[in-house]
């Protein structure tokens, strides 16, 4: 990141908030790994190179608390990941996540960041606001870290705006080709939380977690505030389009959602090496925009995004552009 960060400059509701930063690059998990700091550093250069840096309002992150984490996560859970990252292990004992010494609180920092991105959008300082962080979040359950991800800042983020900013109802649509298992687990029984999920069907977790069905709509309280949509290997921009407008935009009517939360992965890119989907980065901009009219519709325009996935570093720094620039407008 060649820039220094600018600080919010009075009031600009109309503008887009970015959350990012060379304290992300600190959590390393070695070499070839594909989920590696160079993800931030590309998508650092190409907002940079699109002209798109300067137009953003930079925030900077702080950390999440032990108890902001508590509302999402189970305190033995916390424990054991701070526990491990100070033993010094190279991977969490939950699953296949990559630790090194910096993780932990690389982690409290990215969950932080979301918290921070809440308090400027409920404020009105920013519309929209996109944190370009890692590690990534949702496949962190309350108490188990997997699949690259240590907290799940999401979710934190969820209960954060319910609890500081007053939010009655938040939607989480998860576009990672991946289905988020951890966001789903959290809030399956809160009819509160609505989690929507596009996901490659059959891929990673889904064997090990047997979640992402589309007979999985929540349970108890919860229930119908869950709508999963897998798609077949290969499905790209008509498809998954195809599931928010079909399947998303009529259940928001009903919920009527006060904050948006998106987890952004980019790895359902045609170009992703470790998923078999062909949507394009006019296909996350239309994604993009169709999240934006809910958000409109009943949250203000008030919307959070996450960065999940999305490991060839060209298509995620182009797809990652495309998503900012239709913030913006």
């Amino acid at each position: 990141m060649t820039k220094g960060r600018s600080k919010l400059a009075g009031d600009r509701p109309e503008a887009v908030g970015f959350i990012s930063g060379p304290e992300f690059v600190e959590h390393y998990t070695g070499l070839g790994f594909p989920e590696s700091p160079r993800r931030l550093a590309a998508i650092w250069e190409r907002l940079q190179k699109d002209f798109l840096w300067d137009r953003l309002v930079h925030i900077d992150p702080r950390p999440a608390s032990v108890e902001e984490l508590l509302t999402v996560h189970d305190r033995e859970y916390v424990e054991l990941v701070r526990r491990e990252v100070e033993l010094g292990r190279a991977m969490l004992s939950t699953g296949d996540t990559h630790i090194c010494p910096r993780s932990y609180d690389v982690a409290l920092l990215a969950a932080g960041a979301g918290l921070s991105a809440v308090d400027a959008v409920c404020a009105g300082r920013v519309r929209s606001a996109f944190c370009a962080v890692r590690p990534p979040g949702h496949h962190a359950g309350p108490r188990r870290g997997m699949g690259f991800c240590i907290f799940n800042s999401a979710a934190v983020a969820a209960r954060y705006a319910q609890r500081a900013c007053g939010v009655a109802r938040v939607l989480i649509a998860d576009w990672d080709v991946h289905h988020g298992n951890g966001t789903q687990e959290a809030f399956y029984d809160d009819p509160s939380v609505f989690y929507f999920s596009t996901h490659q069907l059959g891929l990673y977790p889904m064997p090990l977690t047997g979640m992402g069905d589309p007979r999985e709509t929540g349970s108890g309280a919860g229930e119908g505030t869950t709508l999963n949509c897998p798609l077949q290997p290969g499905a790209g921009d008509a498809e998954i389009i195809a599931a928010f407008t079909d399947r998303l935009v009529p259940a928001m009517s009903d919920f009527a959602p006060e904050l948006v939360i998106i987890s952004a992965g980019f790895d359902s890119h045609r170009a992703d090496p470790l998923a078999l989907m062909g949507v394009t980065d006019e296909g996350f901009a239309a994604l993009t925009e169709i999240v934006m009219e809910i958000a409109d519709a009943s949250a203000g325009g008030r919307i959070v995004s996450f960065l999940e996935g999305g490991y060839d570093l060209s298509a995620l720094a182009s797809a990652a552009a495309a998503h900012v620039t239709a913030l913006m407008h």
